[in-house]
């Protein structure tokens, strides 16, 4: 993405009710590094790479200039002119009587779908985070067959699920410190379903729905999808912590009646969320009347062996939390199980609308997940294992091939999320194609288009892939920043050091 100067778009009314504070914004934009720069061109600067890092989202209204200047410390003329900067490569638009917000030139672009399609031959797939079958997978599914004919005189419709399976889901959630009974959990033909059915449960066209930036777009898609207005939270990539001010301020600001969060090994930044933040989480989402949609996709995969904190849904209030999980990267994602928990009385309403749209999930992957469950130690060390491996493994040819790009290792989850020296992912991810390999920019993460300056990288794929995908990438990112391949590079200055 080009972040010179390009013709403004025209100026979109922003959301009335998103705002940043001066002091805020002042935050945000941290301390400055030296620059012989004019100071409205540093700050004007500064404020566009918090735009396209994501921790200042699109249509957010920036504080007024005469505010923004006493906090920084700056005049006002110094302030006015960082905004016409701005404004001139399309980072901000205004109009008179609604101030000034933040956009993109690309706003409003089509964004591609983002479906995990098999990569052609020879192609090395990085864009999707997504391990292959467990050794354990073809002994469940031979067990299920056996169990299959006990049920055949049926009719195979059970729209909340086996009664076994939903009680062995029950028994998990208990061992995590959350009491459930079988009533409280529907199984559902994937993940994604589960998301989708929790945020039909508050979510519609025109309200609100509190998301993470950078999120998971599968999730990100469903929102839209629904009609609904995205409201991104940051999510910190170097701290790997929540903005609990920003969360806050934007449940105070926006109303949003739903919410969708991922607080283990979150997609795409690895982010564990403590208990403490969960806590304080679901009190800001109860006192403002938001639903949760917790998708605990990654629950299993705590790479380091860390304890595990409890369940979201342990510290809910009044409001309704839906808590989703699937087997797809603990086991498989050709399996298609997945699962969502809440009060009985939700459960109940979000199994009618399923029912509405999908009569039941398969009794063959029902019973092998049965299966899978009851050996879920053993799955769960074999995968850790592989992951960690994988995470290894991936770090260490980041280190070695592409040392200036700037890395937190994760505790757990399947991805590193890779800060590059410079706002190119969308290019990086064109050169890469060019020499066979899959990548999905930061963008497709962002809930306004921007993180450019981010790729996602999966640790779960085997390592041999990963030998040959990294200097591939390497050499792609040599095309964009122009540097001949195989050259010297320059070493990391401090502020882009290698963080594991």
């Amino acid at each position: 993405m080009n972040s010179g100067l390009v013709p403004s778009r025209p100026p979109r009314r922003p959301p009335p009710s998103r705002r940043i504070g001066p002091r805020e914004l002042t935050r945000l934009l941290g301390a400055w590094p030296s620059s012989t720069a004019p100071a409205y061109a540093a700050l004007a600067g500064r404020i566009r790479l918090v735009i396209l890092d994501g921790r200042l989202p699109v249509g957010v209204r920036l504080p007024p200039e005469r505010e923004l200047a006493l906090t920084l410390g700056l005049s006002r003329t110094t302030v006015s002119a960082a905004f016409d900067v701005l404004r001139e490569s399309g980072h901000a638009a205004s109009r008179q009587g609604s101030g000034t917000w933040t956009t993109l030139p690309t706003a409003g672009a089509p964004v591609p779908t983002w479906a995990p399609e098999p990569a052609p031959e020879g192609v090395l797939d990085l864009a999707h985070a997504a391990p292959g079958a467990p050794p354990h997978l073809h002994a469940a599914y031979t067990a299920a067959l056996e169990e299959l004919p006990r049920y055949l005189p049926g009719t195979g419709y059970d729209y909340r699920g086996l009664v076994s399976l939903r009680e062995r889901l029950a028994e998990r959630f208990t061992e995590r410190g959350l009491a459930t009974t079988a009533d409280q959990v529907l199984v559902t033909s994937g993940a994604l379903q589960a998301v989708r059915l929790g945020l039909t449960l508050a979510a519609g066209a025109g309200d609100r729905v509190l998301v993470e930036q950078p999120g998971y777009p599968n999730g990100l898609d469903v929102v839209t999808d629904l009609g609904a207005r995205l409201v991104p939270v940051p999510v910190d990539p170097t701290a790997l912590t929540w903005d609990l001010d920003s969360l806050g301020s934007a449940a105070r600001q926006t109303s949003p009646t739903a919410a969708y969060l991922v607080p283990e090994f979150q997609n795409p930044t690895g982010a564990l969320m403590s208990g403490e933040v969960r806590e304080q989480v679901a009190r800001t989402l109860d006192r403002s009347g938001t639903v949760a949609v917790v998708d605990e996709t990654l629950v299993e995969l705590a790479v380091d062996g860390l304890e595990m904190p409890p369940p979201l849904a342990v510290f809910a209030g009044r409001t309704p939390v839906v808590t989703v999980g699937s087997a797809s990267k603990i086991a498989w994602g050709g399996l298609r199980m997945g699962w969502l928990r809440s009060d009985a009385a939700t459960v109940a309403r979000l199994a009618a609308l399923r029912s509405r749209q999908d009569l039941a999930s398969p009794v063959l992957e029902q019973l092998a997940l049965l299966h899978l469950l009851g050996e879920l130690d053993d799955l769960r060390t074999y995968r850790v294992d592989q992951l960690r491996q994988g995470r290894d493994v991936l770090t260490g040819l980041l280190a070695a091939h592409l040392p200036d790009w700037r890395v937190v290792r994760p505790a757990g989850g399947q991805v590193l999320w890779c800060a590059l020296p410079a706002p190119s992912a969308s290019d990086l991810a064109a050169a890469a194609a060019d020499l066979g390999v899959r990548l999905t920019p930061g963008s497709r993460f962002a809930a306004d288009g921007g993180l450019e300056s981010w790729v996602r990288l999966p640790f779960a794929l085997p390592v041999d892939v990963l030998a040959r995908a990294v200097p591939l990438v390497a050499q792609a990112w040599d095309v964009v920043t122009r540097r001949p391949a195989g050259g010297r590079r320059p070493a990391p200055d401090d502020d882009a050091a290698y963080v594991v």
